[in-house]
Formats: structure tokens, C-alpha cells, sequence
């Protein structure tokens, strides 16, 4: 199931944008791009990913924009770079040397410059990184919702369709067994005498065949099916691949009714609840 968030988070200094971005997969595939600051965090944000975005290809971004006035990461410490120059000036006079380059000497030694730390202390930032993040993976949840709840809605008109086609089905097998009987009965009369028919032997014979082509239970598993795959899909943990797995249920007894019924109005209705099935199998890989 596709979804997307986004969540932003303003400091004086820097703005960090947080984005999710997912499509279903049959397994947990999460990928992550995050600054140099906050490499030693993936373990923990794929620890909540894995809590929060149950299974599908998630791609998540963390991006740091600094904005304002920049200070540099490296500052030279006056103190040290004063007593360099002064010592590298005297020692150069002492030694007679004319022109010493003592800005490119200086600028090479020991603990001129005194690096920012505030960058290095960011536990602050990060459990406020880690607020918007969950946002960030909250939205792309709500995204999946909205999606489900409209992928429900056409799910159901599908299993409806099926459902209404059945009770059709049904209607018809009500007369079919009977027309079949007399259509048999009649054959039979157009080509032996009627003193020539074993009664009893005909009727066996003929509740054998009619055996044959009972649908009776084959509608009643469908029904239940039906009912279970509805039941289903208001169920609040994922239950994409249950549905897949109803769905083959499904089908297995619609292609049986095709294969029995041997009644051009039933074959009818089949091949359209076949249609429909076909759009549920379609839709369910999309489903958590």
C-alpha cells in the first residue's frame, strides 16, 4: 500500500525535513538516507519503522538544512596562533632568516584551531529529530489509511457483486433440477417405450447423475466465504495476505459451481463473479 508523510522541524540555526515514502511488499524493506550527524541512528529509527510501519518498502529521508548565519566548524584559537607567530618570528630572526612565511607555518601546528563542539553534543537535537520523524511516519499511516479505507469500498462492492450473482445462482438451481429431471425423463421416453423402462433402475440412474450436478454445498461454502473475507477486512491488524488466501477460497468454489451447474444462465453469472474475483485478487496485493 502506498503512503507518504512529511514532517519539518525549525531550529534558529537549521531546518530538518523529515520524509516517508512506502509501497507494499510481502516483506519489511526499509531503507534510510540520514546525515553525517546521525549515522549511529539507524538501528534505532529501522527498530521504529519496524514497529510502526508493520511490513512494505519504505524509504525514509532525514535532511539538515542550515539557514541564518553559518559558523564556521573550525575557529583559530588567538592565544596559541599569537604565541606560534611570536616564537616562529624570534626564532627566525635568531637564525637569520629573511621573509619566513610564518602565516602557512603557523597555520600547521598543534592546536591552532579549536574545532565547534556544539555539533558533537547533539542529544537535544536528535530526541527532537526523533519527534518529527514519528510525525513523519505518522502521516505516511494516516496516507495508508485513507488509501485502505477506499480500496475497502471497492473491495466490498466486488464481494457484494458476487454475493448478488449467488443469490441468482440459487434462485435458478431452485428450478433447474426439475427442468433437468423432465428434460431427461423426456429423452429417454423419445427413444425407449415406456413399458421397456426399469423405474427403478431409471431413478438411481438418475439421482446419480443429478449428484453429479448439486451445487448445494459448493453455495453455501461460497456464502460463508463471502461473509469471512467482509468480516475480514474490518479487522483492525494487517490482513492483506489472509484476504489473498480467502480469495483463493473463493474461487475454488465459483469454478466449481461453473464446472457443475451445466445451466447457461449460471455459466453467466459465474464468469462475471469470476470478473470480480479477479479485481479482489488484484486489489489484496495492495493491502498490508
Amino acid at each position: 500500500m502506498t503512503g507518504f508523510g512529511t514532517a519539518t522541524l525549525e531550529k534558529e540555526d537549521l531546518t530538518i525535513t523529515v520524509e516517508v515514502k512506502s509501497i507494499n511488499s510481502k516483506s519489511q524493506d526499509f531503507s534510510l538516507r540520514l546525515p553525517r550527524q546521525f549515522q549511529d541512528k539507524e538501528y534505532e529509527i529501522k527498530n521504529l519503522m519496524i514497529q510502526l510501519l508493520d511490513r512494505g518498502k519504505v524509504s525514509l529521508s532525514v535532511d539538515v538544512a542550515k539557514r541564518g548565519k553559518v559558523k564556521p566548524k573550525l575557529t583559530i584559537n588567538p592565544d596559541i596562533f599569537k604565541a606560534y607567530t611570536e616564537d616562529l618570528r624570534k626564532n627566525a630572526a635568531e637564525a637569520n632568516i629573511q621573509n619566513p612565511d610564518l602565516l602557512s607555518a603557523v597555520l600547521t601546528l598543534p592546536e591552532v584551531f579549536d574545532t565547534d563542539k556544539t555539533e558533537a553534543d547533539n542529544t537535544e537535537l536528535w530526541e527532537s529529530t526523533l519527534e518529527i520523524i514519528k510525525k513523519g511516519i505518522e502521516q505516511c499511516n494516516n496516507f495508508r489509511k485513507d488509501e485502505g479505507k477506499k480500496l475497502q469500498e471497492q473491495l466490498l462492492f466486488c464481494i457484494k457483486t458476487i454475493d448478488k450473482n449467488l443469490s441468482l445462482i440459487s434462485e435458478q438451481d431452485g428450478t433447474r433440477i426439475t427442468k433437468l429431471r423432465e428434460r431427461i425423463t423426456q429423452k429417454v421416453e423419445e427413444h425407449i417405450k415406456a413399458e421397456h423402462i426399469d423405474t427403478n433402475r431409471f431413478e438411481q440412474e438418475l439421482i446419480f447423475y443429478i449428484e453429479k450436478l448439486d451445487i448445494s454445498e459448493e453455495k453455501v461454502r461460497l456464502k460463508t466465504h463471502l461473509d469471512y473475507f467482509e468480516d475480514t477486512m474490518n479487522l483492525l491488524e494487517s490482513n492483506g495476505k489472509k484476504l489473498g488466501f480467502i480469495s483463493q477460497e473463493i474461487g475454488r468454489e465459483i469454478n466449481t459451481i461453473g464446472s457443475k451447474a451445466n445451466d447457461a444462465h449460471i455459466q453467466k453469472w459465474v464468469v462475471e463473479m469470476k470478473e470480480e474475483l479477479e479485481k479482489i485478487k488484484e486489489q489484496s496485493l495492495n493491502i498490508l
